[in-house]
């Protein structure tokens, strides 16, 4: 657009600035659809810096090295604190969904932080295209970027349903494999870490060993290894055995679950850095993958086949598909009990789970998956779970405070708290909620076992050999 907001196809981009004492003019063509939305253009491609929000660590440190593999300039933001909150309310309404205000704040504090020429400089974000509130996230963005004064900064959709299409931007079909070898691989380190960190001898050594594979598996990933069927068993059989050779010290600790709509469930950002919290408090974690929310929304696309009728070959597709995804899921679950980890939950366990209590059709955000991961984190041995939420976000009020009172039915063991996070939600309140929960867990933890008892010695780590010989 220009300044009488015309559309201007192909237009050069002339910010001016200094450097060196010198007026220099950027050159990159700025070049727009017909509906005026700005384009990442291969031109783009070679000088710009991608600008990618935190969600979960592990598996964002993995996808934006997968991106960085193909060419392209990604920074993975991590920065936090109130001020990011702050921002993001300038420049978005404060009824809009907390995670929009939270991402679009911290895209936006990046701009005006000065590490980046804003001239170079374009901005990603996923998009599913459902019936969530998440969808709308990309065109607030773009209002809030020309509120911000920053139009000229083009936003690359991340999505698999090809709502938008850049040139400089493109997913390819080994790219998908790739990040999803990533998400799996992200799944099992988040799995064994939240297993090792809270009985670990040397601190330290689980979060250390964390890094190393994720820069063992960037190296893997970029090798053209580590995505194929057999090589994902024998370095998720790898990473196990490298865990498994942890020295921990098995004492008797409250195990708490953590469920919520996805952003505020991995963001230490969204959710006040509340796995943190829970260690401090002398918790064991356990926090459903990624893997599980990537089999819910192919598995909705079946239902809705059987629920309303539709496209047969895209049946067929989306089953391919899940069969895929249950495959990984069956490797990650061997790996784990082979070397002594408590593995991950079926995801066709925990829709049985649901069965009765709430229907397939519910699916809008986390859906009726929200319900079954709290009911198989409470019958899995981690009956003391957080349910985090947006204030305001229906799907997860209904799928998550609204069936409570359901699952305790189904398991009285179940001692579940409900935080809803907002940026006017007060961070000491919602712990206190918190360890009021923890209170009541560690009176049931108490009367359940004794220091002395034969379960909680010294792990002396068992070597064991992969099943495979690739190296």
């Amino acid at each position: 657009m220009d300044a009488k907001g015309k559309k201007v196809f192909g237009k050069r981009n002339e910010w001016k600035k200094r450097k060196n004492g010198k007026v220099c003019v950027a050159m990159a063509k700025l070049v727009y659809d017909k509906t005026g939305r700005l384009l990442f253009t291969k031109e783009m491609k070679k000088d710009y810096t991608i600008l990618i929000p935190m969600m979960a660590k592990i598996h964002f440190d993995i996808i934006k090295n997968v991106f960085v593999h193909y060419g392209y300039k990604a920074v993975l933001l991590d920065t936090d604190g109130p001020e990011i909150a702050q921002v993001g309310l300038k420049y978005v309404h404060n009824d809009t969904c907390y995670p929009a205000i939270l991402v679009i704040g911290q895209l936006i504090h990046a701009l005006q932080s000065g590490q980046y020429d804003i001239d170079k400089t374009a901005l990603m974000i996923t998009q599913t295209g459902g019936g969530c509130r998440a969808s709308n996230y990309i065109h607030l963005l773009r209002k809030a970027l020309v509120k911000a004064g920053y139009e000229n900064i083009p936003v690359i959709s991340l999505n698999m349903s090809g709502l938008e299409k850049n040139s400089g931007f493109k997913i390819t079909l080994p790219m998908i494999r790739r990040m999803a070898a990533g998400l799996l691989y992200g799944d099992m380190l988040m799995s064994l870490d939240n297993q090792v960190k809270p009985y670990e001898i040397n601190k330290g050594d689980s979060a250390a060993l964390v890094e190393r594979w994720i820069q063992k598996l960037t190296e893997i990933l970029s090798g053209g290894h580590g995505f194929h069927r057999k090589e994902i068993a024998v370095y998720l059989d790898k990473i196990a055995e490298d865990f498994a050779k942890i020295p921990i010290r098995k004492t008797p600790k409250v195990k708490v679950g953590i469920v919520g709509e996805i952003y505020v469930k991995y963001s230490r950002l969204g959710n006040n850095n509340l796995e943190q919290f829970l260690y401090d408090q002398g918790c064991e974690i356990n926090m459903p993958g990624i893997l599980g929310f990537m089999m819910f929304k192919a598995d909705n696309r079946l239902e809705d086949y059987k629920l309303y009728g539709g496209s047969k070959a895209k049946y067929v597709f989306v089953k391919k598909l899940m069969d895929y995804l249950e495959e990984l899921e069956a490797m990650m679950i061997d790996s784990q009990t082979r070397f002594g980890f408590q593995p991950v939950t079926k995801y066709s366990h925990t829709k049985k789970l649901v069965k009765g209590i709430v229907g397939y059709g519910s699916k809008m955000g986390e859906g009726w998956l929200l319900t079954g991961e709290m009911m198989e984190l409470a019958e899995s041995g981690f009956p003391n779970i957080v349910c985090t939420q947006p204030f305001g976000c229906l799907p997860n009020h209904i799928n998550g405070k609204g069936m409570i009172r359901q699952i305790k039915r189904v398991n009285e063991k179940a001692n579940i708290v409900a935080i809803d996070y907002d940026p006017g939600a007060p961070r000491v309140n919602q712990e206190n909620r918190i360890k009021l929960m923890l209170a009541v867990a560690r009176e049931t933890l108490k009367s359940e076992w004794t220091q002395n008892d034969e379960k909680w010695k010294v792990k002396v780590p068992v070597k064991k050999k992969s099943t495979s010989s690739v190296k």
